[in-house]
């Protein structure tokens, strides 16, 4: 099989929209907002300013007017989450639920469900957790063991969630349970995907602290909890097809190469004062590399846009970009070029904290050797 990365041209709506989004972002980083300490951009949890994006018109960007959207393309989508990935901009208390969960809906939810959850998806005001690994089953989703079965008006939900970003403060979780037991040969079928409520009864939560020591993740237990028939997506048994589409939308888009990308900014900063404590030939690699994944991803953009499903390029971009990710704080660390032990400075205090966060780069959304499998498969390689 062959595959390519068709080039993606980008409207000019889409470069109007670049503006405007960087007149949002400098307003709210002037008025204290965040700061450039962390690199956490997409992972960093802010209603307050999840709002602020809903009442711009930056949240449900693609999805129909009728649900609060405002019916624009892919790639002015990708124009916003670009200028807001590579400000650092606190995005997640909307991230997950505009990246994946709010089109799982879309697509796959019945009308009420619809209505009653998309509109304040688009207002900022509802967040979402993914539930899909488990303690004993995490790239392995197909060894799933949570458990859901049919009730008068509905379902009861047993099981446990593990590593549920933002699980310990999001409003829902779109979590994947297994309504049959699996079969010799068919570990795929028999799974379904719901819309949890996270305040439900019978849902405990517990934080889970990273190395950098913030609890962006949490281990959900469900204990009898009921979830009414309206919450279920797509048809019982058909949740495997759900999952998949729901991954590829993780790995699409220009957050799998531009989470240190406030860090880079601040060490071209330090070089522009000291261009002798880099090398030009490292640095130009690093751009390079940079460039190559952008217009990936951006022909990522224009596929969807085109109403394709780009999953095997979006696992390509992902597998290619993550790698980048976890060298480029190991390059700038050993050239010295920033200290993340001093503190001193900006540069100084990214870099530190990349360092700590970089070892899950390559494990969400998938694994490299899960991606490589999935790209295998895609290609015809695998067996």
């Amino acid at each position: 099989m062959q595959f390519s990365f068709p080039p993606a041209q980008l409207p000019e709506t889409a470069c109007e929209l670049r503006d405007a989004v960087q007149e949002f972002l400098d307003r709210e980083r002037s008025a204290g907002t965040w700061t450039n300490a962390e690199c956490s951009g997409w992972m960093a949890f802010n209603r307050a300013f999840s709002l602020r994006c809903g009442a711009a018109g930056f949240i449900g960007m693609t999805w129909p007017v009728q649900y609060g959207g405002q019916e624009r393309s892919a790639l002015e989508r990708y124009v916003v989450m670009e200028e807001m990935l590579a400000a650092g901009a606190p995005m997640g208390a909307h991230w997950i639920s505009d990246r994946q969960s709010g089109p799982q809906i879309l697509k796959h939810g019945n009308e009420s469900l619809k209505s009653a959850i998309i509109p304040a998806i688009c207002r900022g005001e509802v967040a979402f957790a993914i539930g899909m690994s488990e303690p004993d089953a995490g790239s392995d989703l197909a060894a799933i063991r949570s458990k859901a079965h049919a009730v008068e008006g509905g379902w009861i939900l047993n099981g446990r969630k593990i590593w549920t970003t933002n699980g310990n403060i999001a409003d829902y979780m779109i979590g994947l349970f297994r309504t049959e037991d699996a079969e010799p040969g068919k570990r795929h079928h028999g799974m379904t995907q719901f819309v949890v409520k996270l305040t439900s009864e019978g849902i405990s939560r517990r934080p889970i602290a990273d190395i950098p020591g913030r609890d962006e993740f949490a281990e959900i237990v469900l204990d009898d909890v009921f979830v009414p028939d309206d919450h279920v997506l797509g048809v019982p048994g058909g949740g495997w097809n759900l999952v998949t589409a729901e991954l590829a939308n993780e790995r699409s888009g220009p957050d799998r190469f531009l989470s240190v990308f406030p860090l880079l900014q601040e060490v071209a900063r330090v070089l522009a004062r000291n261009p002798g404590r880099f090398p030009p030939s490292e640095l130009g690699r690093i751009v390079t590399r940079l460039s190559v994944l952008r217009e990936m991803s951006m022909s990522i953009a224009g596929q969807i846009a085109r109403g394709e499903t780009p999953a095997l390029n979006a696992a390509i971009s992902k597998d290619i970009g993550n790698a980048l990710e976890r060298e480029i704080p190991e390059v700038l660390r050993r050239y010295g070029v920033v200290m993340p032990i001093s503190g001193g400075s900006e540069a100084d205090s990214l870099l530190r904290d990349v360092i700590l966060s970089a070892p899950s780069f390559t494990l969400r959304g998938g694994t490299p050797e899960i991606l490589r499998g999935i790209i295998a498969k895609g290609l015809g390689l695998s067996k």
